[in-house]
């Protein structure tokens, strides 16, 4: 090998090592929204972080919704499964402004199998809009005009942080829900 090559190496191979100590940090402190945000760092659990993808804007409220892992109870009514003493929990964040991909933690009672609910409640009304809001689950799969099934919402969670991308959908003419077009 000659010196303007191993030259050129070493200043790529620096180039490359400044670019992913750049790089990691910025990946690594990604702010982890939501009031459960401690049970999915530094070890934490058991909880769900959940990447929100394709949200069509930066407006109202970003919520996750925890079910218990059954048709019975999968989307009912969270004060009817309080008293009942079944899981339910919630975990509403304003949409930040900008900033890249949000990243949400919700707690979960203990290691298991749930149903995972994602809303993006653009008008900040906190009912959902079937004409304006978005709704994801962690099976990605597209909802099209129908309830969505169990099997779209469930996710195992270890002792420690199950990891999950939702992508939002939104309503898109007579197909009914499905994710926003890429710019």
């Amino acid at each position: 090998m000659n010196r303007a090559m191993a030259t050129w190496m070493t200043a790529t191979g620096l180039a490359a090592a400044t670019m992913m100590a750049v790089a990691v940090p910025q990946a690594a402190t990604a702010q982890v929204l939501g009031s459960d945000a401690a049970a999915c760092t530094g070890g934490g659990g058991p909880a769900i972080l959940a990447r929100i993808e394709g949200l069509k804007d930066r407006k109202g409220n970003l919520k996750l919704e925890l079910y218990p892992a059954n048709e019975e109870d999968f989307l009912a009514d969270d004060g009817v499964l309080i008293r009942a003493g079944k899981t339910f929990r919630r975990v509403q964040v304003p949409t930040p402004a900008g900033g890249g991909t949000p990243m949400m933690c919700i707690r979960v009672p203990h290691p298991g199998r749930y149903a995972l609910l994602f809303t993006h409640d653009r008008d900040g009304k906190n009912k959902f809009n079937f004409w304006s809001d978005g709704a994801g689950f962690p099976a990605n799969t597209k909802l099209g005009r129908r309830k969505p099934p169990l099997a779209s919402a469930l996710i195992d969670v270890p002792s420690g942080v199950a990891n999950v991308t939702i992508r939002a959908q939104y309503l898109r003419g007579l197909g009914g829900f499905g994710p926003v077009d890429p710019d």
